[in-house]
Formats: C-alpha cells, structure tokens, sequence
C-alpha cells in the first residue's frame, strides 16, 4: 500500500509539472463499464475458431464483410450486445477532466465504444474507427447509430439496398489515414508526459509513444492490471483497473493543486 502511494504521489508531482498529456487507451479502460476485454476488433472471442470453423480474425475482416456480410455481421452484432446499455465509467471522465484543465492532451485509443467522447473528450483518436456510426458499402449513405433503437441485423442502406458496414478497422484493413496523420502531428509536437492504460499495447502503433517518450526521457506510466510488454519498459507502472487508478491520481492531483 506505502508502494501504491508513492507512485500515485510521483505520478501527481509529474503532472504538475506537465502542460502536455498523452493517455493511450484499449479495452481495459472500458472494463469498468461492463464491456468484455477483447481479442481482435472487441475480440470477446478466445476460442481457435468459431461454430462455422473460422478463426474470427476472417470473419471480422474486410475481405470477408464484402463477401458474406451477414455472416461478419452475426458477430458484430455479439460485439455489440455484449456493451449494450454501457457508458463511459470514472476513467474516461477522468481524461476529459484532464483535457479541461491541462493546455493540451490528446487521447489514442483503440476501442471502438466511443466512450472517450461521450464522457467529454474532444481530442481523441478513434486508431480503430467507432461502432457508433455506419457506412454503405456500395454508395456515400452514412449514418450515426442510435443506442435506444439499434439496427436491423444486417443493416440495409435506405439509399441504395445495400448492406452497411461499421466505421470500424476490420482485419487485412488498413488504418484511417486521417487518424494515423494527426497521431504522427501530435507525437511530433511531443509530450509531457504519456499514459498506457488498459492496453496490452500488441500493435506498434500503440507501443511505439511509449517506447519513443521513453527514449527521449518523458515520463510513462503504465495502468493495467496484468503485465504486459510494455510494463518493463514505463517509468511507473500501477497494476489496478483504470477508474481505480484515474480516479486516484486525479484526487490526489487536485487536492495538491
């Protein structure tokens, strides 16, 4: 407990120093919400394959959305029942709290719940797309989804009666270059300070502000539960769930500002 204290305590003296914040986030940080942690694009999946013996990196993939829509849509649609009726918990308030006070903070985020936005951050880099809103395939109908009232399953395009498709990153697809564009101006820019929380941080692009802001010697604070490959690398590691953790750090912040 002195050991958890301590590090929340050089975590506060680091932001009080800081006028810039990088937080990274993945699933971890919507646990709180009631959201499974994934494998994949949500992956609530850690079996090989599913019922139709398909891994289920194929069957969420862009290649496969074009070809058997209803069959990546059966399991979109287990994506999204399964954080139905979930909001945004005390971490994400947390962020968008930080955003309001500090100059400049910017969010990475792998998640695709949209929770960073509904809790109040607006500097936030979907890297993965977001579920909440769809696209045609076959014309530029687009529209956002409402939670209350959701689609039919497979959604059809009013437009043109083709099928729909999620705004998210499905597997073989390449990121959004508009999202990878303004990652690169705001890690250019640089930090003060970088978070990791509730990402295993498996692709690059995650690790790669952490590794990078350790290199040059800004601060890196990693929140997370289970080790991961990035714990040996931060500077300071809290192993709690996020809304625990944020909501700590930012108490203790506040009442030393």
């Amino acid at each position: 407990m002195q050991e958890h204290q301590q590090t929340i305590d050089a975590i506060v003296r680091i932001l009080r120093d800081s006028r810039s914040v990088l937080f990274v986030t993945g699933a971890g940080i919507s646990a709180d919400s009631g959201v499974p942690t994934y494998r994949g694009i949500g992956g609530m999946y850690e079996i090989e394959e599913t019922e139709e013996g398909l891994p289920i990196e194929v069957i969420l993939s862009g290649s496969m959305i074009r070809s058997d829509p209803e069959l990546t849509w059966k399991y979109l649609a287990q994506i999204g029942d399964a954080a139905r009726g979930a909001t945004h918990n005390r971490a994400h308030e947390v962020i968008a709290e930080v955003e309001q006070r500090f100059p400049r903070v910017w969010t990475l985020t792998q998640n695709v719940d949209g929770f960073h936005r509904s809790a109040g951050s607006e500097n936030v880099i979907e890297i993965h797309g977001n579920m909440r809103s769809l696209s045609c395939q076959q014309c530029p109908f687009h529209q956002r989804v409402d939670e209350t009232d959701p689609p039919e399953i497979p959604p059809l395009c009013p437009e043109c009666g083709a099928y729909l498709r999620p705004d998210v990153v499905l597997f073989e697809e390449p990121l959004p270059e508009e999202a990878v564009a303004r990652l690169y101006r705001e890690l250019e820019a640089g930090f003060d300070v970088v978070f990791s929380i509730g990402t295993s941080g498996l692709f690059p692009y995650i690790q790669e502000p952490v590794v990078a802001a350790r290199r040059i010697g800004v601060p890196t604070i990693e929140i997370n539960p289970a080790e991961t490959i990035l714990s040996s690398t931060v500077d300071y590691r809290l192993p709690l769930g996020a809304a625990t953790a944020l909501d700590e750090i930012w108490g203790s912040y506040l009442a030393s500002s």
